[in-house]
């Protein structure tokens, strides 16, 4: 990211308006069910254990499957291999039951041949391990079956142990990272990024960008970004003077009195109800009025359905978030919000030079490759700049 600095000269001196925002990158490693997980971890062990013994790989692999007595996995397709018809109620128990009893018998034949405390063949093994721990349950009568839900932190990939299922929204699935992009409002040059799990919060990020600001010698004066962001260092560990711009979460009573018709006096540490009932609040806590108070109160029924008293959660943050539903109901803040739109377009091009799909295995290597990308974007955002701003830069 030193272009950044050599293309605005803003580096070491006025501080940013920056955007945030991400967007899905498909993991490079293959995603498979359960069965194949297993299957293909215990195989690269035995590869390894192939090579050991002198043997050409799909060979080796064959012999050593042979002798652990699970032929299936000397087989190119384990499916294949189990030959069940898999519209059948028992054909998964089935399958899951030879499978898990392979994890056991491989780990015996490593270390008859002295390879279990090899580095490759651990790798796998664990790699085995992993997986049915967090794949497999077992019920009442002491049976192995799939199980419901998902664990957290799920290996998804063999050979990419850093792939996670994660959702950008509640209709789109990721199967792998999040790439993340902070974006300079004024020049439209990336000054930093990151790359997380799929499964990890945006808001985790922030360690990464901070690091890239750091380097840089970078400061934020405003920071645009949206509501998964909110809880981030970025923002929870402000300086007093950066501007935040997001749109606030919505605080919805159906009909009756909503957060937003209590009057909150932040100096005071007081929240006044709307017939004028004053009590003391603190961050992250939990107003509760009195059931008699509650009982003789005229609005009572435009205020709450609770048999006893209304109460009144108090956010962490609330402070920024009712100036961020002030701004947001004025023509100005509307339009500050609308800046963001740039980060957008920024990662659209950041995408189409890096792809929908990472390039590499591992969080780091795509962290690289996401840092190239974002230099060979701020390069044609220079070249679009007027001939005596490219000479400047």
């Amino acid at each position: 990211m030193a272009l950044y600095g050599l293309a605005t000269g803003r580096v070491a001196g006025g501080k940013l308006r920056a955007a945030l925002d991400s967007s899905p990158l498909w993991g490079a490693g293959r995603v498979e069910d359960t069965i194949n997980l297993l299957g293909h971890a215990l195989r690269k062990g035995e590869g390894v254990l192939a090579r050991q013994q002198g043997w050409g790989l799909a060979e080796g692999t064959a012999v050593l499957a042979e002798r652990a007595g699970v032929a299936e996995l000397g087989a190119s397709s384990l499916k294949a291999a189990l030959d069940l018809d898999w519209d059948d109620a028992a054909a998964l128990p089935h399958a899951l039951g030879v499978v898990l009893a392979a994890v056991d018998r491989v780990e015996r034949l490593a270390a008859e041949l002295g390879g279990g405390t090899d580095p490759a063949v651990a790798e796998g093994l664990a790699a085995a391990r992993q997986v049915r721990d967090q794949d497999v349950a077992t019920d009442e009568q002491g049976v192995a079956q799939i199980r419901h839900g998902v664990a957290k932190d799920r290996r998804i990939s063999v050979e990419d142990p850093q792939m996670r299922h994660g959702r950008k929204t509640k209709s789109v699935r990721i199967d792998g990272y999040k790439r993340h992009v902070l974006t300079d409002l004024d020049t439209e040059l990336v000054v930093a990024v990151g790359v997380t799990a799929a499964n990890v919060a945006e808001a985790e990020v922030a360690d990464q960008i901070t690091a890239d600001l750091d380097a840089q010698q970078a400061t934020l004066g405003e920071l645009d970004i949206d509501r998964a962001y909110l809880s981030s260092s970025l923002v929870q560990d402000r300086d007093a003077d950066l501007q935040i711009f997001c749109k606030a979460f919505p605080v919805r009573n159906g009909p009756r009195f909503a957060k937003p018709a209590f009057t909150l006096d932040f100096d005071q540490g007081l929240l006044t109800c709307p017939n004028s009932v004053t009590m003391p609040f603190t961050l992250g806590g939990k107003v509760q009025f009195p059931a008699t108070v509650c009982a003789a109160c005229p609005l009572r029924t435009q205020c709450t359905t609770s048999i006893r008293r209304r109460s009144v959660q108090i956010h962490p943050d609330e402070q920024l978030l009712v100036e961020l539903r002030a701004a947001q109901k004025t023509p100005t803040g509307r339009a500050k919000l609308r800046e963001r739109v740039k980060v957008e377009h920024t990662l659209a091009h950041v995408g189409r030079w890096q792809g929908r799909r990472a390039r590499y295995l591992g969080q780091r290597k795509n962290l690289l490759d996401l840092r190239r990308v974002a230099v060979v974007h701020n390069l044609h955002v220079i070249a679009r700049q007027p001939r005596p701003a490219q000479q400047a830069a």
